[in-house]
């Protein structure tokens, strides 16, 4: 076999090779990513849709005309033009740069536009209840907080189908960054700050949770499970979680608060008020303010409350007076 053949054959078994592996991965991993189980994730998946395509309009015909161009003037092909004076060429000049502008103001107008209808703050419209959770992110593990049902967990998450979910989230440890692929984007969750998203589960299942910002050793266990319910499982739930022994207290947080290596998922009856808020503000230094990003937390809302309540009886207080 010639030289010439034997480097035509090894070109090919490699892009055979390439193809199979590529098949065969295929079937071995669940992208999740391509498999929403949500409106937020779905319209995510859409946006990478739309965007892929409108990048391989431009990609695919430069590969192949890279080929083309390869294999026409290879030094071995005698009958290729050779023109040495060639300078430019007005319609091929404006294909390769039209098409990618075209391209690209297309991509601009789709990215803006998905950009703002996924605000990640953004609440979603639905006729049911709206349930809050509040995230802590802990080295290596996260702590989730129901303000609405007084429980707390680690690791595990269990929300009722169809219903929204607003996630406050925050970190008493690196920077890091909050993910569910099958339901939605990532969005960072970092000390002194209170980060909103807002998600939704349409199917019941098990949904794969993570950390998917580097935060040290362990980082790779800051797994959890979203449990997507009916909502009379969901209300098992609370149940059991009322009456589990274990209780949240400023004490236990501490030792909670502290590195390990592997955390088990956990149910806790009970968590000190105000815990969440404490934890956003440990770090900042007198006179700073809270930032907040698409949510206010419990202590504003009290705050906005114990306001009313006065201005209540101040008015109360008026009338009494006047009636005198």
């Amino acid at each position: 076999m010639s030289k010439k053949r034997r480097s035509l054959v090894r070109a090919a078994f490699s892009a055979v090779t390439l193809v199979l592996t590529m098949l065969l991965l295929s079937g071995c991993g669940n992208y999740m990513v391509l498999d929403p189980k949500g409106p937020i994730a779905e319209k995510q998946l859409d946006l990478i849709i739309i965007t892929t395509l409108l990048c391989s309009v431009i990609i695919v015909p430069v590969l192949i005309i890279t080929f083309v161009i390869v294999w026409r003037y290879r030094a071995s092909n005698k009958k290729a033009d050779y023109k040495p004076e060639w300078a430019h060429n007005n319609l091929l000049e404006t294909i390769w740069w039209g098409i990618p502008i075209v391209i690209i103001i297309a991509l601009a107008i789709v990215t803006v536009r998905y950009t703002h209808e996924l605000e990640p703050s953004k609440a979603l419209a639905s006729d049911k209840d709206e349930v809050v959770i509040q995230a802590v992110s802990l080295n290596w593990k996260w702590l989730f907080l129901y303000p609405e049902e007084g429980i707390a967990t680690v690791n595990t998450i269990t929300i009722p189908e169809g219903h929204p979910v607003r996630f406050e989230l925050t970190a008493d440890s690196p920077m890091n960054s909050f993910w569910i692929p099958e339901l939605g984007g990532q969005i960072y969750a970092m000390s002194g700050m209170s980060m909103a998203l807002h998600l939704q589960a349409d199917e019941p299942g098990t949904y794969f949770g993570t950390g998917a910002n580097f935060t040290g050793e362990h980082f790779a266990n800051m797994t959890f499970d979203v449990n997507a319910t009916s909502e009379e499982e969901y209300e098992n739930f609370i149940a059991e979680a009322k009456s589990s022994p274990e209780t949240l207290t400023a004490e236990s947080y501490e030792e909670l608060s502290k590195p390990t290596e592997k955390e088990e998922p956990k149910l806790y009856a009970s968590f000190p008020n105000g815990i969440y808020e404490s934890i956003v503000t440990k770090y900042m230094h007198e006179g700073a303010e809270l930032h907040e990003h698409g949510s206010a937390s419990a202590g504003e809302t009290n705050g906005a409350a114990t306001a009313d309540a006065n201005n209540a009886d101040s008015e109360d207080h008026s009338s009494s007076h006047s009636g005198h």
